[in-house]
């Protein structure tokens, strides 16, 4: 071959270092992460966790959590969802007490105390009697040898709830009749 030849075919330009082509082979582990790539992703998840919050407080299974999934714990919710339960008057009943201390009598503060005390007792025993009668209720209409564990104990959580700050959001009236 002649020089002529050798030349032409040669790559007409020096070896690259190291460094230049470790430098190279580098890409983005993530792919495009310009400024607007990142602010689409961030609107796209809001939106995503938006839709599954309105399904989640609707009551929709797809977006319950583990705990709230399945028709008897729906059912439970309904039976607990149409009752007045003493589970709600805790927290006025704390902000009230939490005011009364304030007021320089020590016979009114004691007073709100041993109220207070009462209340728990009474939410207490109501969480209890709601427990059961959601418990005996879904038994009775799923079967008892078809009853979920921790029936009980999910619907006395539920009572002591407020019913405004429920989640799911209460899906149906209160004192409303349900199916058995």
């Amino acid at each position: 071959m002649s020089e002529e030849t050798a030349s032409a075919k040669g790559k007409g330009r020096p070896t690259p270092s190291r460094k230049e082509q470790q430098q190279a082979r580098k890409k983005p582990l993530v792919g495009d992460r310009s400024k607007e790539t990142r602010a689409k992703d961030k609107e796209k998840v809001r939106a995503q966790r938006m839709a599954a919050r309105e399904g989640m407080m609707a009551g929709d299974e797809r977006y319950l959590t583990p705990r709230d999934k399945g028709p008897q714990r729906r059912f439970a919710r309904d039976v607990v969802d149409t009752r007045f339960t003493a589970g709600e008057l805790v927290l006025p009943m704390l902000f009230v007490v939490v005011m009364l201390t304030f007021i320089d009598s020590f016979l009114l503060q004691v007073i709100a105390l041993f109220t207070m005390w009462g209340l728990f007792g009474i939410v207490a025993l109501d969480a209890t009697l709601v427990g059961r009668a959601a418990k005996r209720r879904v038994a009775a209409k799923f079967g008892a040898d078809k009853l979920e564990g921790g029936i009980a104990w999910y619907a006395a959580m539920r009572s002591i709830q407020m019913r405004a700050l429920r989640i799911p959001k209460p899906q149906v009236a209160r004192f409303q009749k349900l199916e058995n």
